[in-house]
């Protein structure tokens, strides 16, 4: 049996019901709120309710917290490039074709199992037991930086930001065609494919609002271009999503851009450069930069020839 729980609505009037325990309940994920929701767990006023149900001032909520689960993820002595790392959080520059957390298909090598041996049993635990410490992610084959905290006060500080769109993040991408502009920006929500649920898309009807400003760092060999891309928001594959849709697909990217890549690539030429943040204690500003991986500059020196 699991913690029993109950809250008497007042400020969390209008809400739906997974929002609102979100913000009754800080220390756990809207996603784990909804499985528990799913799993008939959360009864306003003695009756089984869904995510969508709006909340009314005075509704009484009552909900079982399951216990928790062993965690049977394993610590594996990985080699970790460390950019940063004190008390509160560790900067990690993520290599190629490495997964950031464990999930189907992939149980091992994944920088979780690393950080489980690298930092012992010093990781937040706020989305369970498969993620301690993700408080962000980047797809498995984009490179750069990426934060991990190592206790709940630094999660839900740098959650925050990530919520807030305060905290900085850069990217460097190869992208298909030149441009006639030095910049840019592509402001249209994405949502799952109404078809491949497996993909993201530009989806007016049920997407989230997603923003990416991108500037032009050098146009190449006449058909490619060398951009940043700066995030305002950050959805899944939102750079990959959004520069597809303006004819720019990244390179590489046989998902969103074209079957056939002309050069023996592992996935989209996408690199988390800069990432910048309040610290979640000293609440100074720190940045990082990860340096562009080999594979990377040396696409640059074939496309500058």
């Amino acid at each position: 049996m699991g913690e029993k729980v109950q809250f008497v609505v007042s400020k969390q009037a209008g809400m739906r019901v997974d929002k609102a325990l979100a913000e009754l309940l800080p220390d756990m994920s809207r996603s784990y709120l909804q499985k528990i929701i799913k799993n008939q767990s959360v009864i306003v006023n003695e009756k089984i309710v869904k995510s969508n149900y709006k909340m009314v001032s005075g509704d009484v909520i009552e909900l079982e917290i399951p216990e928790p689960v062993e965690m049977d993820i394993l610590p594996e002595k990985i080699d970790l490039d460390i950019l940063y790392e004190d008390d509160d959080i560790i900067v990690i520059n993520k290599p190629k074709d490495m997964v950031v957390h464990p999930a189907a298909g992939h149980y091992s090598g994944t920088i979780v199992n690393g950080l489980l041996y690298h930092c012992k049993d010093n990781l937040s635990g706020i989305n369970g037991v498969l993620r301690p410490g993700i408080v962000h992610r980047i797809d498995r084959n984009t490179t750069g930086a990426i934060v991990i905290c190592k206790n709940d006060i630094a999660h839900r500080f740098i959650a925050e930001q990530l919520k807030e769109h305060s905290i900085t993040r850069k990217y460097n991408a190869i992208v298909y065609n030149c441009f006639n502009v030095e910049e840019g920006s592509v402001d249209a929500p994405i949502g799952r494919h109404p078809v491949d649920r497996k993909k993201m898309a530009i989806n007016y009807n049920n997407g989230k609002r997603a923003v990416t400003h991108y500037r032009v760092l050098e146009n190449l060999a006449g058909k490619y271009a060398h951009i940043e891309c700066q995030l305002e928001t950050g959805r899944t594959h939102q750079i990959r999503v959004h520069m597809t849709s303006i004819n720019h697909p990244l390179l590489g990217d046989d998902v969103y851009g074209p079957a056939k890549c002309p050069y023996n690539l592992e996935g989209q030429t996408l690199h988390a450069r800069v990432l910048g943040f309040v610290h979640p204690t000293t609440k100074k500003y720190m940045e990082f930069e990860a340096p562009l991986p080999d594979y990377f500059n040396h696409l640059l020196e074939i496309l500058q020839k």
